[in-house]
């Protein structure tokens, strides 16, 4: 079932995602060459925590931690590791809920360690325009299959680069996946139809090279690139309003002028 949200609920929300947006900012000051993915998993548990929040993906279907730190070739769900030391120029993304008294905020930001590569650099650059392509189609009276079509066309059709099917945006709420799913590919005017007070997450997850995913690893969780190209992953959580949508989870209020909510 979908649920359109009351400003209360979305208040909460962005409640939520104001927290979230804290840490990445924290976040771009604390990853650096030498740490290790469970280093970065245990700051954000602490910064949560602290903020009188808790980590909504930690437990969640079994899941350990308290975020996914996905790095290079990891498309998603890469389980944070003492193992994995983060290198000079590594692109990681991180990917996390926070529950912020029974209210969901969902993002994902994309970060370089040291110095990043022209291509890495290119990749993220992207990365994130499609999402915002996307974002700029969550209006009222269009379909969800104008979103992943934006982002899909730009993406492929016009950089060449694959779009990941596999796993897709979603409806958030008082859970952490709600109707509607939000592909990032498909056809424009097919899908359901966006409503306000609707609220989703739209999370583009992009690959250098070919948009099909491996096999998921070990761990039960962590999916890498087919061929091992980079990939990477830029996440807002937003609201479908009548003045059109209202990012929930931003990380640049100036960049994010027009698609800040305010009540």
């Amino acid at each position: 079932m979908i649920t359109l949200k009351s400003d209360r609920e979305i208040q909460g929300m962005q409640a939520a995602g104001d927290i979230m947006v804290g840490l990445f900012h924290a976040l771009e000051d604390y990853i650096k060459p030498g740490i290790t993915t469970w280093d970065v998993d245990h700051f954000a548990y602490e910064y949560i925590t602290a903020h009188d929040a808790t980590p909504g993906e930690l437990n969640f279907e079994g899941y350990k931690y308290s975020t996914c730190v996905s790095v290079n070739d990891m498309i998603c769900h890469g389980c944070p590791s003492k193992d994995i030391l983060v290198k000079d120029g590594d692109l990681l993304k991180v990917d996390t809920v926070i529950n912020y008294h029974g209210y969901l905020s969902d993002s994902c930001h994309a970060f370089v360690a040291g110095t990043p590569a022209p291509e890495v650099k290119k990749l993220m650059e992207v990365t994130h325009k499609a999402l915002y392509l996307g974002i700029d189609q969550a209006v009222v009276g269009n379909r969800i299959g104008d979103i992943g079509w934006a982002i899909q066309n730009y993406a492929e059709n016009e950089m060449g680069y694959g779009v990941v099917r596999e796993y897709i945006g979603h409806g958030i709420g008082p859970t952490m996946h709600e109707k509607p799913d939000v592909p990032h590919y498909g056809e424009a005017g097919h899908g359901t139809r966006l409503k306000a007070g609707m609220t989703i997450t739209i999370e583009p997850m992009v690959n250098i090279g070919d948009w099909r995913s491996g096999e998921t690893a070990d761990d039960g969780w962590t999916v890498r690139t087919l061929d091992g190209s980079l990939s990477c992953q830029y996440e807002h959580t937003l609201v479908v309003t009548d003045d059109g949508p209202k990012i929930l989870s931003s990380f640049d209020n100036d960049f994010d002028a027009k698609y800040l909510w305010h009540k």
